[in-house]
């Protein structure tokens, strides 16, 4: 028995030397060694101050939290209150079906106002007939199972308020902020969020779509605001993993070089 107890006395000992001191040391020193910058965060520096990370998306809003029409805009964000907060860094997962993410289709999961599957939309507006509304006395709160009785928040022109975070409402938010036609297609990536919620990069269709709406409100040439996205372009991990994309926050770094 004590043989036994004396062994796993040491055993323990060893283990929490090698992997609680030895291991973080030797990984640590590795990482400041060849790999500096990404083993500290892979920090963006602008004129000496550091103004945010290559690895991590922000938003580029004013102090309202509208996004700014003159820079590129990230993938949506899903960590809460704050949005690109890494500390609630995650996704949705919904489902397929969920009206959080396709909203109420008619026939498929409509629910009608006395909370009884419905084959039309009660809640649809002419922008959005697969809308989702919220509750009158909880704004940011949507209703995805109505019941009897419930009231819902409306517009001054009486349509309903539809819950901004579905799929449908991003489309449509999307398409008047970067000038599109109501029925222009929508890259997956402007509308839903990423698996961490933080992701830097957008596509490059995504980054074509909204070139336009940033040339003119820098008053730039297209054809200078579409180049730079191209030089901008990462390429897949490793030659073949992943799509290429652009990272937003050099992209716009590069944007602010041009001044106007």
């Amino acid at each position: 028995m004590r043989r036994q107890l004396l062994t796993a006395a040491a055993m323990f000992v060893l283990l929490t030397v090698v992997t609680g001191i030895v291991y973080p040391l030797v990984t640590t020193g590795v990482g400041e060694a060849f790999l500096s910058r990404q083993a500290n965060g892979s920090l963006v520096r602008q004129g000496g101050t550091v103004v945010g990370s290559s690895l991590l998306a922000q938003g580029f809003t004013d102090k309202a939290g509208n996004p700014l029409p003159r820079y590129f805009q990230p993938r949506p964000s899903e960590t809460g209150t704050f949005p690109y907060n890494g500390l609630a860094s995650g996704s949705d997962n919904y489902g397929p079906s969920n009206p959080l993410l396709i909203g109420f289709v008619p026939g498929v999961n409509t629910v009608g106002l006395d909370g009884r599957p419905s084959k039309t939309n009660p809640f649809a507006t002419p922008a959005d007939p697969l809308c989702v509304p919220v509750d009158a006395t909880r704004l940011e709160t949507p209703v995805t199972s109505p019941t009897p009785g419930q009231t819902y928040a409306k517009n001054p022109d009486g349509t309903y308020v539809c819950d901004p975070a579905t799929v449908p409402e991003r489309a449509i938010a999307y398409r008047r902020f970067n000038g599109l036609a109501p029925d222009a297609p929508v890259p997956v990536d402007a509308v839903t969020v990423s698996f961490s919620g933080l992701d830097p990069e957008i596509s490059i269709a995504n980054a074509d779509l909204q070139a336009p709406r940033v040339a003119r409100a820098r008053h730039l040439p297209l054809a200078t605001v579409t180049a730079l996205v191209r030089r901008n372009i990462d390429g897949r991990s490793l030659g073949i993993l992943g799509d290429p994309g652009v990272n937003v926050l050099t992209l716009n770094l590069a944007l602010n070089r041009l001044r106007p």
